[in-house]
């Protein structure tokens, strides 16, 4: 397409992407700016570059402040929501789009609604919930408060995966004598590979990111997941930004490293399930 636009043409192109990747680049520059450096050069020698550039933030972070049991905490949160609800939405997609019983379209209309409803609508249910099943203030019962927005999510996207996938070819593997779940973990399963991987990047990045239920369900310092740790560094009116930064840019590293090595997965799944969904 590129070598079909004259050079002027071209010119206009290059120069929007460059002007598209510095707005997008430009925050994380400024927040990593902001991490190197100290209190005193933060607010009395504004600059784009860190004069003075030192890790001091970084070591009373991980020092002081023990942010990497926070980032423990995430990562048990996060990754087991991410593989209960992928393993629960696998069975409950692959139900929705290939058998058939009594309101099946319905079902599947109120598993988006339940998406759809806002978090702070239910949290105050969820409590009770938890509090019943002796799970305040654990990670398991964060993690059991996390699969209420996850599943449906990972639910409603396999789905569409799952019916770019051809029907034949289960039923030409039951037909060889195969079962229904022999043909879902050989045959579909592996074809939707691209498919789980997208779901499991996106649910995990949200269970990763979120903060009100966090903040509402855990009060133990000890058991706080990165989000609530970075919102406690404000104490009052009093912005530790050097601090803030540098644990934004711990809480990014993890979420980055793992679309960098799921991007081709995630374009692959997304577009096979908008295609053909």
């Amino acid at each position: 397409m590129l070598q079909k636009l004259t050079l002027p043409q071209k010119l206009i192109f290059y120069t929007l992407l460059v002007l598209l990747a510095i707005v997008i680049l430009f925050p994380i520059y400024y927040m990593i700016s902001i991490s190197l450096k100290l209190p005193k050069d933060i607010y009395r020698t504004p600059s784009l570059l860190p004069r003075n550039a030192t890790l001091q933030n970084y070591v009373d972070l991980f020092g002081k402040m023990h942010f990497l049991i926070n980032i423990r905490n995430s990562i048990i949160v996060a990754g087991s929501a991410t593989i209960i609800s992928v393993f629960i939405s696998c069975m409950a997609a692959y139900s929705l789009v290939r058998l058939k019983y009594r309101f099946r379209d319905w079902i599947g209309r109120l598993i988006l609604f339940t998406y759809l409803t806002p978090g702070a609508l239910l949290f105050i249910s969820l409590a009770v919930i938890i509090n019943r099943l002796n799970l305040g203030n654990t990670l398991q019962g964060l993690i059991f408060v996390y699969l209420t927005f996850s599943a449906p999510l990972s639910t409603w996207l396999l789905m569409g995966y799952f019916r770019s996938i051809p029907a034949d070819l289960e039923e030409q593997a039951m037909v060889d004598g195969a079962t229904r779940w022999q043909a879902l973990f050989r045959i579909v399963l592996p074809l939707a590979t691209p498919g789980l991987i997208a779901v499991s990047v996106f649910t995990f990045t949200g269970a990763w990111n979120e903060l009100l239920l966090a903040l509402i369900f855990i009060t133990s310092p000890d058991k706080q997941t990165v989000p609530v740790a970075v919102s406690y560094l404000i104490t009052g009116d009093v912005f530790r930004w050097g601090l803030i930064m540098a644990g934004s840019v711990a809480a990014a590293i993890p979420v980055i490293v793992l679309y960098y090595l799921g991007q081709r997965f995630v374009v692959q799944g997304l577009a096979a399930g908008a295609v053909k969904g």
